[in-house]
């Protein structure tokens, strides 16, 4: 047996308030009743069901052989907003008492009514589970509010659409925790139509009365628009008075105004009329057929746009409640009328048609989904609920251990005989440096590359430092920022091209200024010169185990090596052209040469611009770094200078 993660029956409490929200509950309860080796039901009624005006409907849950546990008189009569209010506050002082006797498992609330909400209200503060049926739907009026809010409390929801489901998901419900069922009214819509339909329609209509030829109206008010909501019940009763149907006419809900709408009905004769039956209540299984058979519904309750679509049976909605209802096409709006024509003129165009049968609420099999959804509830899942917002901001509030930590960067640098990784804090600091030699072959490189980022990373984390990025190569900077590209990787000065026969580089390319000028390229040239014996000079000696490189092609030219200093002569040249370049494109106001090579390179630089560069930008200062290990600093700004541009 599924026994919700206990070893016992799961106790189900269904609280109904009303006839509407009983024919939703009715065939979930019938349901509940059929398993009692897995629930045991508590029904608690209250609201409307229990005055007399309204047909004290609470006997029709007892002639379909339910046992009330609890009546609650809840409702403060008055018809008016601050009798809703009340009710409410009445509802939730009785409340309490209850709910601790019941002790249930799961409440299982309908809909959109203000008694709805006290309920789930109790509930959620008593930490009781909350199972919604109905909720993500749009209608127009304060139930929408009242709707939405006991999605929030509730636990466990039950749509009846695609629709709907979407919109619980959009308010960050749980989507594990959202069944879409369909309507369980449907489950009896469905089978209902082919009964005695006709012996139901002379009951309350009359015995001259025809199948299709007949109205059902059923109006509420408009808690939002009172006023104007009594103005379109008048035109509707003058509009069927002129259209000379026989019509049964349902009385209004207990929101506010409903006792406006009834002054209305009494003032123009409704209940004496000779083509209208006025009546309080009637009971959900003889409402189907009614519906079913009539020739039209007009007014504006949900059952119009929701269960009446099952039939295929014209329907006129009138004004705004029901607004943002899903309907079929069998639905014609009056959204707002002046006089009665326009309704008029509706039931003209839609009396006596037959529409398609709609679906769109449910196929019929509402009542095993949901019990299967109630075994599957776990009690011993932590009762808050959790909701699943989409990805924002990040917080801008303060946190110690963000204070506390240093924001930082890892820098690379590709030299010609090491490669080199650093964490760099936002001060410029080298926090820790990690070097190794560079290996011969490229994979080799970047694959030496990741784990020293790897392993700075992993360091990084015990020193407190936050690694915002990486970051590798040169730089331009305008009006004090630096300037990245599209895809970030502006200011590849090192491939500048300087010479279409050029050697080979790295890139893939040949004739770039790397290719020339870098550490690596330099160690190429030298180990040249060594493997021919035209490296060494007088005075200098490389031990075995050591390998060549540039620092050795830099002291053979200082002790005149001439091969050695014509290599370091192209180099320069080469760099110099690339500056030269830069001139011309961005015209810049200094030029920064860095790392340990610079100071080899700056006058050959210089001498090029004199020879080379337009007279416009010869005058550029042209200096030496005097920073420490200028070219992680440098690589290490690319990235925090565009990190911490965009946080802060």
């Amino acid at each position: 047996m599924e026994k919700n993660g206990n070893n016992r029956k799961l106790r189900v409490c269904v609280a109904t308030c009303n006839r509407a929200d009983y024919s939703k509950l009715a065939p979930i309860m019938f349901g509940i009743k059929t398993e009692p080796a897995f629930f045991e039901l508590d029904v608690v009624v209250l609201g409307s069901h229990l005055i007399d005006d309204y047909g004290n409907t609470y006997r029709m849950i007892e002639q379909d052989d339910f046992d009330i546990n609890t009546r609650l008189h809840t409702i403060v009569r008055g018809e008016d907003e601050a009798a809703m209010v009340e009710s409410v506050g009445l509802a939730l002082v009785k409340l309490p008492d209850v709910l601790n006797r019941l002790k249930p498992d799961i409440m299982i609330v309908h809909g959109d009514r203000f008694d709805a909400l006290a309920l789930a209200t109790s509930a959620a503060l008593m930490n009781i589970r909350i199972l919604h049926i109905e909720g993500g739907e749009v209608s127009g009026t304060i139930d929408d509010s009242i709707r939405h809010a006991i999605t929030k409390l509730a636990h466990y929801h039950v749509c009846c659409t695609r629709s709907a489901e979407q919109h619980l998901i959009s308010m960050c419900e749980d989507h594990d925790r959202i069944l879409l069922a369909g309507c369980p009214s449907y489950d009896k819509l469905l089978s209902a139509k082919n009964k005695d339909y006709m012996s139901i329609i002379r009951m309350w209509l009359g015995d001259d009365v025809k199948c299709k030829d007949y109205i059902v109206a059923l109006q509420h008010p408009v808690t939002t628009d009172i006023k104007h909501s009594i103005k379109m019940f008048e035109l509707t009763l003058d509009a069927l008075i002129s259209f000379n149907k026989r019509t049964l006419v349902l009385f209004p809900n207990i929101d506010a105004g409903s006792k406006e709408m009834v002054r209305v009905m009494r003032k123009k004769g409704i209940e004496h009329h000779p083509n209208f039956r006025a009546v309080k209540h009637v009971p959900f299984d003889q409402f189907i057929q009614l519906v079913a058979h009539a020739g039209c519904m007009i007014g504006n309750s949900s059952c119009g746009v929701r269960e009446v679509g099952a039939f295929g049976t014209p329907v006129i909605n009138l004004g705004t409640r029901q607004i943002g209802r899903e309907t079929g096409e069998n639905v014609l709006h009056v959204r707002d009328a002046d006089t009665q024509d326009k309704i008029l003129q509706a039931l003209h165009l839609q009396f006596g048609k037959q529409y398609p049968c709609s679906k769109i609420y449910g196929d019929g099999n509402a009542v095993p989904r949901i019990l299967k959804f109630l075994k599957s509830i776990d009690l011993q899942e932590p009762l808050q609920k959790k909701f699943c917002f989409p990805p924002v901001k990040e917080n801008i509030s303060q946190d110690i251990d963000h204070i506390l930590e240093t924001l930082s960067a890892l820098a690379v640098d590709l030299g010609g005989t090491n490669l080199r990784v650093a964490i760099v804090s936002m001060k410029g600091e080298i926090v820790k440096k990690y070097t190794q030699f560079n290996p011969k072959t490229y994979e080799e490189r970047i694959s030496l590359i990741l784990q020293m980022c790897v392993e700075a990373a992993a360091e990084a984390v015990k020193l407190n430092c936050r690694i915002l990025g990486v970051g590798i190569g040169g730089g331009i900077i305008h009006q004090h920022e630096l300037i990245h590209g599209s895809s970030f990787c502006a200011a590849e000065l090192g491939h500048l091209v300087v010479s279409l026969d050029g050697p080979d580089c790295s890139c893939g390319s040949h004739g770039c200024i790397e290719a020339y000028a870098s550490g690596m390229a330099l160690q190429r040239e030298a180990k040249k010169l060594h493997d021919e014996d035209l490296l060494l000079v007088e005075g200098m000696s490389v031990p075995k185990d050591e390998p060549v490189g540039a620092l050795h092609l830099i002291q053979a030219a200082k002790l005149g090596n001439v091969k050695a200093q014509n290599i370091l002569r192209t180099a320069g040249t080469a760099l110099g052209l690339g500056v030269v370049n830069i001139l011309h494109t961005m015209n810049p106001s200094l030029v920064i040469l860095s790392g340990v090579l610079a100071s080899h390179y700056i006058h050959i630089v210089k001498d090029v611009i004199r020879q080379q560069a337009l007279s416009s930008v010869q005058d550029v200062d042209v200096v030496v770094s005097d920073l420490v290990d200028p070219a992680l600093l440098g690589a290490a700004s690319m990235v925090l200078d565009y990190t911490t541009r965009r946080i802060h």
